[in-house]
Parts: structure tokens; C-alpha cells; sequence
């Protein structure tokens, strides 16, 4: 079986989650280095589809494009809400049927929408419709990384949305930010933007954080979930989308998608909306989808010493360090690995199934024979909180 091109080294143990903070005067130099990125993935949310916002995208890709060359791919929601209004519904339907139905009604709207203004700049647009299920298979992967190199080498601009007509909860991706999140290492793209109904992310007073060095110190308690009826992310799930995309290499910025030109100022380095800063060594792309696109089967609980030996020296995990298991998971399945508090340390490809290494659990390798449960290769230690 194909394995997902990995073009960057891990970083060590934590796949370069454990870098170090930039210094102090790594803002302004992390606002210039968007003038640099060549291929971007813009995500746009429902409530930010009225109106003109089509055609005020489609101008900004083609001036983009056309003085810089630039890669632009669009992640769009707005299928259902496009659907609930083609089939005349009052609100949205919370029955999956009714979802479903609104989907498939509302994806030929989307697209027809998208069609009409990027026609009008002269630019082909092409519709990729993807579910969880297509990501957590490797070959799937790599085809859909294919598919979407061939779309931006023959000029077309692809929007990708969930395909969300077929899709069912073991097969989402919660919502659509979390798409744009595993769609950027998929696509290589150096900066995902994120635009949304508000300036970027506030703070406490209710003002716009300019930039963002650790999601977990300085932003996750900040954000909230979605107070609107037409969209089903939040800022807590863009700050989310923003911390495993940074893992990946990518700078992010979330930004309002109703201010002028705000594509075309974000990459000109100016301080508009919220920047989450890319981590110097990123995560290679299985690595990252190991941690972030699949996800976990079951649980392996491990004592003290096999939590240090993973987390500082990147060692695999034997039987003699499983105090148990969770769940119900076979070899090759993704797993989330616990230290004795509770926390979890790191996710990895078991090698055994749960019956199997609940069997062998605190055994040697003379009383077991193959006693590793996680290989090294299959692990990613995820970042510390």
C-alpha cells in the first residue's frame, strides 16, 4: 500500500512540536513572510457566502494569480444552508435525511455560484467533494494529493467541500475548518486563511489578537463554539484548525471575510486579523496524518518510564511498558497512547490488536516474543500543553 509522501524530516521525537518560541521580534518578520507564500487554501464559511462574496473572491484569486503566480485553493461550506433554501425549509434540519437532502440540493448551487463569478475573471474552477473516510485511507490520499496537483498545474482553482449528501458522523470531519486543516499538508500549501463573520481572534476585552506563538498559552481560552444557526464551526474549532495546520508547516491566519481585499491584504504583510505562526520544523505529512486526520480505535495506557523513553528519546512502545488497553482496535489502526495521569502523550499505528497487547501487557520479551506495540515509525509524540 502507498504511503502519504513525508518532503520534511519529523523533527525528532515530537515531530517539531517542541520547537523553540520565536523571539520577540518574530512578528513583524512572520507578517513579511506571507509576501512569500506561494500556495494558499482559503476557507470560507456559510455565513460569509451572501451577497457578493463570490464575485469579490474570484477577483481577488485572479489579481493574485495573475501578478504572482500564485496556487489558490478554496475550501467552501455553504452547500446546506444553499439547500435548506432551495427546498424552501424554515430552518436547518437536524435530522441526518433532511441534511443530506439540503446537501445534495445545494452542492449544484454552491458550484453554479462559483462557476458564474470565476468565469467572469476567466478562471475554471473544479469541484472536490471529500469525506473523512477518503483522508484516513493512505491510498485515497495520495490520490486525492494527485487529483488536486493535476487541477492547480492545469490552471483550475479547486473547491473543495465536505461531501456532505453521503456523509454520516463516523465519516465527518466536523466541520469545515477541520477539512481546510487536513487539506493543507495534502496540498503543501504554506498559509491557510480562515475567514470568518469576525475580525480575528478577540480577547478578553473584545479586542483583535494580532498574533498567535502557542495556541495552547495564548488562544485556546479565548475561543468559543458557534453561536449561529447557519454555520456548525466556531472560533474554538478555526483556533483548533489553526494549531494543526501551524503543526504542519503552514502560517494561519483567521480574518473577516467581509473586510475589503482582506485576501490580498493579508498577503501583502499587513496586520489584519489573527496570525498563528507556523512551527519552524513541521511535522511531515504522515506524521501529521497519523496525529490529525486519523482517528484513534482505542487507547494504550503505559507506565511512567515508557511515557519519558516516548516523549524524549522517540523510543517505540513495548508490552513491559502497557499497563492496558481501551477500546476495540486491530493491527494497523490508529491508537492515542495515555500517561498514568490521564494525559495523552502521543498517537501511533498499533502493531498488534487490542486482545493481543492487553494479552502481553507488562511482559518481556522472552515471556512474549513480539513485544512492540507501537514502532517508533508510527508514533508522533504530540505537542506539550
Amino acid at each position: 500500500m502507498v504511503e502519504p509522501e513525508d518532503h520534511a524530516a519529523s523533527g525528532g521525537a515530537a515531530g517539531g512540536a517542541h520547537a523553540a518560541e520565536p523571539a520577540p521580534d518574530a512578528e513583524p518578520a512572520a507578517r513579511a513572510a506571507l509576501k512569500r507564500c506561494r500556495r494558499i487554501i482559503v476557507k470560507i464559511g456559510s455565513k460569509s457566502l451572501s451577497g457578493d462574496a463570490w464575485d469579490r473572491l474570484a477577483a481577488e484569486v485572479a489579481a493574485l494569480r495573475g501578478r504572482s503566480g500564485r496556487s489558490l485553493v478554496i475550501v467552501s461550506s455553504g452547500a446546506i444552508a444553499l439547500g435548506v433554501a432551495k427546498l424552501g425549509l424554515k430552518a436547518r434540519p437536524k435530522d441526518m435525511a433532511w441534511l443530506q437532502a439540503a446537501a445534495a440540493a445545494g452542492q449544484s448551487v454552491l458550484m453554479q455560484r462559483y462557476e458564474e463569478a470565476f468565469g467572469k475573471v476567466g478562471l475554471l474552477v473544479a469541484q472536490v467533494l471529500l469525506t473523512h473516510a477518503d483522508l484516513a485511507d493512505r491510498t485515497r490520499t495520495n490520490n486525492a494529493r494527485s487529483a488536486l496537483a493535476a487541477l492547480l498545474e492545469a490552471g483550475a482553482v479547486p473547491i473543495i467541500n465536505e461531501n456532505d449528501a453521503v456523509a454520516v458522523e463516523e465519516i465527518k470531519f466536523g466541520d469545515n475548518d477541520q477539512l481546510a486543516a487536513m487539506v493543507t499538508p495534502l496540498c503543501e500549501a504554506d498559509l491557510l486563511i480562515l475567514l470568518s463573520d469576525v475580525e480575528g481572534l478577540l480577547d478578553g476585552d473584545g479586542r483583535r489578537v494580532p498574533v498567535v506563538r502557542s495556541v495552547a498559552r495564548e488562544a485556546r481560552h479565548l475561543a468559543g463554539g458557534s453561536t449561529s444557526g447557519v454555520g456548525t464551526g466556531g472560533m474554538a474549532s478555526k483556533v483548533e484548525a489553526a494549531r494543526r495546520a501551524t503543526l504542519a508547516g503552514s502560517h494561519v491566519v483567521i480574518a473577516g471575510a467581509r473586510e475589503p481585499n482582506i485576501v490580498t491584504r493579508i498577503l501583502s504583510g499587513e496586520d489584519v486579523g489573527t496570525l498563528f505562526t507556523a512551527v519552524p520544523q513541521r511535522l511531515g505529512a504522515r506524521k501529521h496524518w497519523i496525529a490529525y486526520t486519523l482517528r484513534p480505535r482505542g487507547a494504550i495506557l503505559v507506565d511512567r518510564g515508557a511515557a519519558e523513553a516516548i516523549s524524549a528519546k522517540n523510543r517505540s512502545i513495548l508490552a513491559v511498558g502497557v499497563l492496558g488497553v481501551r477500546g476495540t482496535f486491530l493491527p494497523g489502526d490508529a491508537v492515542a497512547i495515555f500517561d498514568p495521569e490521564g494525559t495523552e502523550i502521543a498517537r501511533g499505528l498499533a502493531r498488534m490488536s487490542a486482545g493481543d497487547a492487553a494479552r502481553i501487557a507488562r511482559k518481556k520479551r522472552d515471556d512474549a516474543g513480539e513485544d512492540v506495540v507501537v514502532h517508533r515509525d508510527d508514533l508522533v509524540v504530540l505537542p506539550s500543553e
